[in-house]
């Protein structure tokens, strides 16, 4: 970027700041940001002299619609709420939202700092989504189906048609989330690099200010700090977390979470499905019924994994939400049956 870029950058976060910590007055949080919104003028200073070196006039700074708009939104709602849009205008800090009461003990700073890798369980959770999703899409769909017609192949020709529509949508919307993700991290390391190499002293100082505001010393905070800039690579996965409170690991393969996304969802939705391309008449829907409501409570009992609830609480309530949504479609589908017909 250029230096009248980046100076415009700093300019723009420094305004935010000062819309964030007038949100959050009276709170420790509001002394954060109005600290950060003064590192963000002393950068956008360092720019500045850049530029007009190089001969660049610089313009009188005036908040963009886009920057007037999301400050709006946080003078309503809230920085919390609004984390992910002010990330990527280039806030920093936001990483004391990230737990419940929004603070860090000090003993947990260094191996924040330090952490890589992420648990395996995230696809996992993801894959019983996706396979909830299909599964009480495709089901819904062909109660709906069989309300007005009892013929075969329209029964067989619409679970078909919402297992491939439905999967490709899974795919198409997970690519298009986790591609955006990438982006916007991407974007903000870069921007994180290229400050790093201008003004390390005062990246430290930005990351100092945030150990200080979840309740470590002054000092101890800029030690950290200091400790943590003179590598890098360190440097830059510690950014990322700490002051844009992104975690890069994250983050997926855009095409692996396409992919993960289109079988399971594929999966859960074949389930209603099956018993019709093996068979006609009622007993093929007796079948298909019974073997979604199985598959209902095996999900919401498997989900009772992440929920820390009973099992058989969550896999009955699963299958009560499930067989109310195929209840409901098949009426819807009855109603529409008679009208129509």
């Amino acid at each position: 970027m250029s230096e009248l870029a980046n100076w415009t950058e700093e300019k723009r976060a420094a305004f935010l700041y000062r819309v964030m910590a007038a949100s959050e007055s009276g709170t420790p949080r509001e002394t954060l940001f109005r600290r950060l919104a003064e590192e963000a003028e002393g950068q956008a200073g360092i720019w500045e002299r850049k530029a007009r070196e190089g001969g660049a006039l610089i313009p009188v700074f005036v908040p963009d619609v886009r920057s007037r708009i999301v400050a709006g939104l946080v003078r309503r709602h809230g920085p919390r709420r609004l984390r992910t849009v002010l990330s990527a205008m280039k806030v920093r800090g936001l990483s004391i939202y990230s737990t419940g009461n929004g603070e860090m003990m000090p003993h947990q700073l260094d191996h924040a700092a330090h952490h890589s890798g992420v648990s395996g369980g995230g696809n996992l959770r993801a894959a019983v989504f996706g396979v909830n999703d299909g599964l009480i899409s495709n089901a819904s769909l062909i109660m709906g189906v069989a309300g007005a017609s009892v013929d075969h192949g329209a029964l067989l020709l619409t679970g078909a048609a919402g297992m491939i529509a439905g999967a490709f949508s899974m795919a198409a919307g997970e690519y298009v989330s986790v591609r955006s993700q990438r982006e916007m991290f991407e974007y903000q390391i870069g921007l994180e690099r290229e400050e790093l190499a201008a003004y390390p002293n005062e990246e430290a100082q930005e990351l100092a200010l945030i150990y200080e505001a979840r309740g470590l010393g002054p000092e101890a905070a800029r030690a950290l700090a200091r400790k943590i800039i003179t590598d890098p690579e360190q440097a830059l996965n510690t950014l990322a977390r700490e002051e844009l409170g992104l975690n890069p690991d994250d983050l997926g393969s855009p095409w692996g979470a396409a992919l993960f996304s289109f079988f399971s969802f594929a999966g859960g939705s074949a389930i209603p499905l099956l018993p019709f391309l093996f068979g006609t008449g009622s007993a093929s829907m007796e079948i298909a019924i019974g073997l979604t409501m199985i598959a209902l409570f095996a999900v919401g009992a498997t989900l009772s994994l992440y929920t820390g609830r009973n099992a058989l609480a969550n896999g009955l309530r699963m299958l009560a939400i499930g067989s109310a949504a195929g209840g409901v479609t098949y009426m819807l589908g009855k109603l529409l049956g008679v009208t129509l017909g």
